[in-house]
């Protein structure tokens, strides 16, 4: 990535906190690197550098400014952008794969060799997969030492490193500071072993009525729920369950994490940053959409909405098939009859139920969230669990199928192209749930449904066509941000 030095400088010199994420400022002469915004003097010109990524920062011998923290700045909104290797690498890198599957692992869900893969990230980045994992699991590993009260042996292994000694090395060399001296200088309340609570930075503007209206609108008993201007969501993460609470505040969301191994934090933050849409640039899309007449006075109106999105691609599938041709409301019935139904319901949870502890239609304590059922318990529930037509029926379970089999990869480090391909592949799957799938699953952020009848109401109630093919090609004008048109034209609707 070619980043230009006087753009560069510029934004670092008026503190513009639009470029947090997109680029980080090394200064040679006080060896720390900074976000652009970061209050401090502005350096000189000659004692600067720009990297692309925090860990070509560290690569460089720079350790992280204490003032302004630029390892918790927003991602990069490129990767949400980007459907190429680098940008699906990032994604899977962000969710944990390196510190679960190693390299090669994450090379074999990209279809690259190790060598090649390297390469391709060094180029763009300044750093290999392993130097980017090793940043993220210094902010890992810094998180929970400010928010638990885990010992400092149980963080190095919970935030992926390999042994005490590496993770003391390698939290002196990025923070210029031991493990220790970072607790003992934070004035965060300690929580429980398992729950983490932490700021989750955004570019602003933030919409965040949009998000929660949204969101509340497709809750399902028992999985997510919209509660005091809060969501709350079951996880299912790699090493066990979870639950996330995901409060909106000024220049933040506050995120409590409940999580059964905290190994799981860093994937866990990831999947929240992706369904609000964290890491997206507003003020680009919006720049883009209020060229156009027909929207620039909802985008005055209403600057900073986000696209929802998906902490679960199966999940979300599910869901696209359920709401075809009928209600949200109808929608949300049937699938609340299929996950209450006892073959969707983990077997495990309800061995484990205590006799004398009240217990919901999901197996749970009252008040807790599970995460949606996966494909193979999906395909337990017998014929008597589906509320719907048969077709829709078996397009679910086909879909099902191709999942549990590891033949469809529905989460944002899949290749997009290549999703939409096999998604319509399956009877029942048409262009409307292949888009909506590639706008909410895979993260895509010009996708457009030209034959949604919401988005065809909303469409005319701003003065457009509502004809599919005329709404389409009218479209073209607000690549590459469609997904965001599509939001704001079911406000408007």
């Amino acid at each position: 990535m070619e980043l230009d030095f006087e753009r560069c400088y510029r934004a670092v010199d008026s503190r513009d906190q639009r470029f947090d994420g997109w680029f980080y400022t090394g200064v040679t002469s006080t060896g720390i690197y900074c976000r652009p915004s970061c209050p401090a003097m502005t350096p000189k010109r000659r004692n600067v550098r720009f990297f692309p990524s925090s860990a070509a920062a560290q690569r460089a011998g720079l350790r992280a400014c204490r003032r302004c923290r630029p390892d918790a700045s927003p991602g990069s909104p490129q990767w949400d952008v980007r459907a190429d290797v680098v940008g699906r690498a990032m994604r899977l890198i962000a969710d944990g794969v390196v510190d679960r599957d190693g390299v090669p692992g994450l090379a074999a869900r990209l279809g690259y060799t190790e060598r090649h893969l390297h390469r391709m990230l060094r180029a763009e980045l300044g750093a290999g997969p392993l130097a980017l994992a090793r940043a993220q699991r210094a902010q890992t590993a810094r998180t929970l030492i400010e928010t638990t009260g885990l010992g400092l042996a149980e963080i190095a292994f919970a935030a992926g490193f390999g042994s005490v000694r590496q993770f003391n090395d390698t939290v002196r060399a990025v923070y210029g500071a031991p493990p220790s001296q970072l607790r003992s200088g934070n004035g965060t309340a300690v929580r429980g072993a398992g729950t983490v609570t932490l700021r989750l930075a955004y570019r602003p503007p933030l919409h965040a009525a949009a998000l929660l209206d949204f969101l509340a609108r497709r809750t399902l008993p028992g999985v997510d729920e919209v509660v005091d201007g809060a969501y709350r969501r079951g996880l299912r993460l790699p090493h066990g369950p979870g639950e996330a609470t995901l409060t909106p505040a000024v220049g933040h969301v506050a995120a409590t994490l409940r999580l059964t191994d905290l190994r799981d934090l860093a994937p866990a933050v990831a999947r929240c940053r992706r369904l609000l849409d964290l890491d997206a640039d507003p003020a680009a899309v919006d720049q883009t959409l209020a060229a156009d007449p027909a929207l620039a006075a909802t985008v005055a109106a209403e600057p900073g909405v986000r696209v929802p999105r998906a902490v679960d691609g199966f999940e979300m599938a599910v869901r696209a098939i359920a709401t075809q041709q009928v209600s949200l409301a109808s929608a949300r019935t049937t699938l609340t009859h299929l996950l209450t139904h006892p073959g969707a319901v983990d077997q495990e949870i309800l061995a484990t139920a205590s006799a004398s502890g009240r217990r919901n239609a999901l197996g749970q304590q009252d008040g807790a969230l599970r995460g949606f059922a996966t494909a193979e318990e999906v395909l337990r529930v017998p014929d008597s669990g589906f509320r719907m037509p048969v077709g829709r029926r078996e397009t679910i379970r086909a879909v099902a199928r191709a999942v549990a089999a590891g033949e469809l990869d529905l989460e944002s480090g899949g290749d997009r192209e290549e999703t939409v391909r096999r998604l319509t592949a399956i009877p029942g799957v048409g262009a409307w749930t292949a888009g909506y799938l590639a706008m909410r699953a895979l993260g895509d952020p010009d996708a457009f449904l030209p034959t949604d009848l919401a988005l065809r109401r909303g469409a005319a109630a701003l003065g457009l066509t509502d004809n599919p093919k005329i709404l389409d090609e009218y479209a073209v004008r607000w690549r590459p941000w469609r997904s965001y048109a599509v939001i704001r034209l079911w406000r408007s609707a």
